[in-house]
């Protein structure tokens, strides 16, 4: 036994004296390349940390993902690489308040498919991500839907909020009723546990009906839906509660996923997000938030100044969405644009000072936007109506982290946050964006996001007029194609409304649903149609109306090569 011991042993000794020395120095190589220091500094620029004055000329430093130090004398480290900042002004890293970012088609698709496709104890969709949720209730109604089950990252996508200057993002699911629970997410990172920093943050609800013909297809639907859902958790819970306390000879209740995800905003440890853009709207989210002693943010916003006062009163912050309706494509036979139209596309950008004056707290969120480069311009567009400089820059920084619940991680250049950072060559609103960091590493900034335009047949702007009912309408559809997915806006004389459950084929067959707004009352219309060339034409179906139809064209022809979120046209 001793010998077999010590053959053992000398065996042993002799591999490691044979294979040990280059895995050692291959390890130890490794272990050196792990331990290289990850710091930067950023000298002589002007820094906005918006927790305090300008500083005209300092540095900051930036250690392993955390701003080590700030300020006008701050020194930069001998192991950083310096960054000259000659010229350049450095920001917070702006936040998204309200964004679909970081979400796969796939996901997208689990989380705003029609009912019937999962319904009450169907099995989970075939393709559905790992972990995504199997609820007993159909999709576009389960609360469970978590962000940090579905997000991942996605470089080419996040290039054009990086373009932007965003860093940073609150990020839910594009489509249903209760969309799900959101993450506040970092635009970077290998992995989803990398990306997160905050989850769950908030349950968003929107007040879109289904439209795969389940229930509920209409608005009144809707909060019949949304209230019974909630008198539903409030008997779960109470259920729960009392078998916790008792469990002895009591019949143990039944788990639902859904009911149970609202739990954490019954008792207002989270705040619920509702999508709301007319004053009517906002008001009957306020009073459903009333009767069930909800936190509650609105997102969207769009007549929130109609409601001010009572926003104040309630202490209710204001997500404003920088989608702007904008200015049709001229044609030399479009019918005029309607006053309301008119009106609404003048004060979208005064909305932001209003709720300034009135004392209602607020932030920017991207609300659909198709063309990243609109994000900073719309936000120098409410200055020019009233916010200052400073209260523009506060609102895509600390108040979104202050409303967010992360103001002590970000928002404010400080000596202890992430350091997610803008570095801008000029004025946040007038100059460019000339660097990001995000997680304390540096973004490259693309004038152009990789990938093939093939597949993408209708991105662009569309001039097109919807014949109803009613006449002629004239509408801007502003459409993004994800492989099959279609999102987008509609603007014009129906309203302005983002368009939800957008699917298109390879045959340019596509379909879509969008709130309109017909005869002084907002309705949700189908959109059915073909895409051929620079064409679009096809029907739309409003409950309670004859069948219409729409027709089009784009008129900039580079649009169709548009491409991803942020991607600018080709040039032909």
């Amino acid at each position: 036994m001793q010998i077999r011991r010590f053959l053992t042993g000398a065996m042993l000794a002799f591999a490691a004296g044979v294979v040990a020395p280059p895995l050692l120095g291959a390890q130890i190589g490794v272990q050196r390349e792990r331990n290289v220091p990850n710091v930067y500094a950023i000298t002589n620029a002007r820094i906005v940390p918006v927790s305090g004055p300008a500083i005209e000329r300092g540095t900051v430093v930036i250690r392993n993902g955390v701003i080590a130090a700030v300020g006008a004398s701050a020194q930069a480290p001998a192991d950083a690489r310096i960054i000259d900042g000659t010229g350049l002004t450095v920001y917070p890293g702006l936040i998204d308040a309200n964004s679909s970012l970081g979400y796969p088609a796939a996901a997208a698709t689990q989380a705003g498919a029609p009912a019937g496709r999962g319904g009450r104890g169907a099995p989970a969709q075939q393709g559905a991500p790992a972990g995504a949720p199997n609820s007993l209730r159909p999709i576009g109604l389960q609360p469970e839907i978590a962000a940090i089950d579905l997000v991942h990252p996605d470089a080419d996508a996040f290039s054009g909020p990086h373009s932007a200057g965003i860093t940073t993002a609150l990020t839910v699911p594009s489509s249903g009723i209760f969309k799900g629970l959101s993450a506040v997410i970092t635009l970077g990172g290998a992995s989803t546990q990398a990306m997160i920093i905050k989850a769950p943050v908030a349950e968003h609800i929107g007040f879109t009906p289904l439209r795969s013909g389940g229930y509920p297809n209409s608005l009144l639907g809707v909060f019949s839906a949304l209230r019974q859902t909630l008198l539903d958790a409030q008997h779960y819970g109470a259920e729960q509660a009392a078998y916790a306390k008792n469990p002895r000879g009591a019949r143990r209740p039944e788990i639902d996923p859904s009911l149970e995800a609202l739990q954490p905003v019954l008792a207002r440890q989270i705040p619920v997000v509702m999508e709301a853009s007319q004053a009517r709207e906002i008001e009957r989210a306020l009073d459903l938030a009333k009767e069930f002693n909800l936190r509650v943010v609105i997102a969207g916003g769009e007549e929130a100044d109609q409601v001010a006062a009572r926003l104040k009163a309630e202490n209710v912050p204001v997500l404003i969405s920088l989608n702007f309706p904008r200015r049709p494509t001229a044609s030399a036979d479009a019918d005029p644009e309607p006053l309301r139209v008119l009106r609404a596309r003048v004060e979208a950008p005064k909305l932001a000072s209003k709720l300034t004056a009135a004392g209602v707290r607020f932030a920017f969120e991207d609300g659909g936007l198709t063309t990243w480069s609109d994000f900073l311009a719309n936000a120098g567009r409410t200055v020019e109506n009233g916010l200052t400089s400073e209260q523009a820059v506060r609102a895509l920084t600390a108040a979104p982290a202050e409303i967010l619940g992360v103001s002590d991680r970000l928002g404010t250049i400080e000596t202890g946050k992430i350091a997610n950072l803008t570095v801008t060559r000029g004025d946040l609103f007038a100059g460019r964006v000339a660097h990001v960091f995000v997680d304390g590493n540096p973004v490259e900034i693309r004038a152009q996001a990789a990938g093939s335009t093939a597949g993408a047949m209708a991105n662009g702007t569309w001039t097109v007029t919807v014949t109803m009912d009613e006449g002629d309408k004239p509408v801007t559809m502003a459409l993004e194609q994800f492989g099959d997915q279609l999102r987008g806006t509609i603007q014009g004389a129906l309203g302005n409304s983002q368009i939800s459950n957008g699917s298109i084929g390879a045959d340019g067959a596509f379909r879509f649903t969008a709130s309109v707004t017909m005869g002084g009352s907002t309705e949700e219309a189908a959109f059915t149609g073909t895409i051929a060339g620079n064409v679009i034409r096809g029907t739309v179906g409003v409950v309670g109306h004859p069948q219409g139809t729409f027709a089009g064209q784009r008129p900039d022809a580079a649009g169709q090569g548009a491409g991803r979120r942020g991607r600018p046209p080709v040039q032909r």
